[in-house]
């Protein structure tokens, strides 16, 4: 094999979580071991109609959550959805065109100038966003 295809050079990286918005941020939260979970009263989780006594009956709930701040501020126009499909769009689906370009972004790269190809190599899992919203929606899920 070409010695100068072998390998994969990670020249940008991206990624954001409970309490970083970067991959730097996160690292430090590591090293310094901070909790970046948020914990809600119970005057919060009743305020978001989680039911008290279901959760006492049971003993093991955990008034936890990682929370990722900002998700409400897409660029719909910047990525080309139109405004109708970035509403019901998955939010996840929103951060994951936005830490794709920032990869690119890190890496120095802007994609309509560069001849030739460049790769972003991304990840995801399925998540039930769409069968969570068309339910509550009334929409039945096959």
């Amino acid at each position: 094999m070409n010695a100068a295809l072998e390998g994969v050079a990670i020249i940008g990286l991206s990624g954001r979580f409970p309490g970083a918005p970067t991959v730097e941020e996160f690292w430090d939260n590591l090293l310094s071991g901070k909790e970046s979970l948020s914990f809600f009263s119970d005057e919060q989780l009743t305020a978001s109609g989680v039911d008290l006594n279901q959760i006492n009956e049971r003993g093991n709930y955990v008034p936890a959550r990682g929370i990722l701040k900002d998700i409400e501020y897409f660029d719909a126009a910047f990525f080309g959805v139109q405004p109708k499909e970035a509403e019901v769009m998955d939010p996840q689906h929103r951060i994951f065109l936005e830490g794709a370009w920032e990869a690119l972004e890190r890496a120095g790269y802007a994609p309509n100038r560069i001849p030739g190809s460049v790769g972003v190599f991304t990840a995801a899992t399925y998540n039930t966003y769409y069968r969570n919203v068309w339910l509550h929606a009334g929409i039945l899920w096959s």
